[in-house]
């Protein structure tokens, strides 16, 4: 039974635990999604975490974004858009999810690429480091001079 006020209304904020067992999402993500700016609580006379109900459909967002690959940065850049103080809309929802839908959609582009050009990768074994379509394509490396290119600058943008 929940708990009521003194006016004998149901209480309105949901306490952390609350909003981790109706979540799913452990309370330590709950803190770290605060420290993240992604939702927001109030503190009771006692200092606790109180957080508003619509707290549990912005969590919600929050896990099927980030199913879909969507790193915290982008999703809390997203979610500063709206305000805090109400439920997260149908509108809302449209807008995020047509937004990710975009990012999802050239994700799988470039992986659906990869994975078609890694049969032709398979062939040349990683011999030839010349004709390799997926490290080094149409020989774009030797323009950055001779030597260990690739191993000096693993994960630096080529091009």
């Amino acid at each position: 039974m929940p708990e009521k006020n003194q006016g004998q209304l149901p209480r309105r904020e949901l306490t952390v635990g609350e909003v981790a067992a109706r979540s799913g999402v452990a309370v330590s993500t709950l803190h770290f999604y605060e420290t993240k700016g992604l939702i927001q609580s109030m503190r009771s006379r006692g200092n606790q975490r109180r957080y508003p109900r619509s707290v549990l459909r912005r969590i919600a967002v929050i896990k099927i974004a980030q199913r879909t690959g969507i790193p915290l940065a982008d999703i809390q850049k997203e979610l500063s858009a709206l305000p805090n103080d109400r439920q997260l809309l149908v509108s809302d929802w449209e807008r995020l999810s047509e937004h990710w839908k975009a990012d999802l959609n050239e994700r799988i582009a470039k992986l659906t690429a990869l994975r078609d050009q890694l049969t032709s990768c398979i062939g040349c074994g990683c011999l030839s480091m010349r004709d390799c379509p997926l490290r080094n394509p149409d020989d774009t490396l030797s323009e950055k001079g001779a030597g260990a290119y690739l191993i000096e600058h693993a994960g630096e943008e080529q091009g």
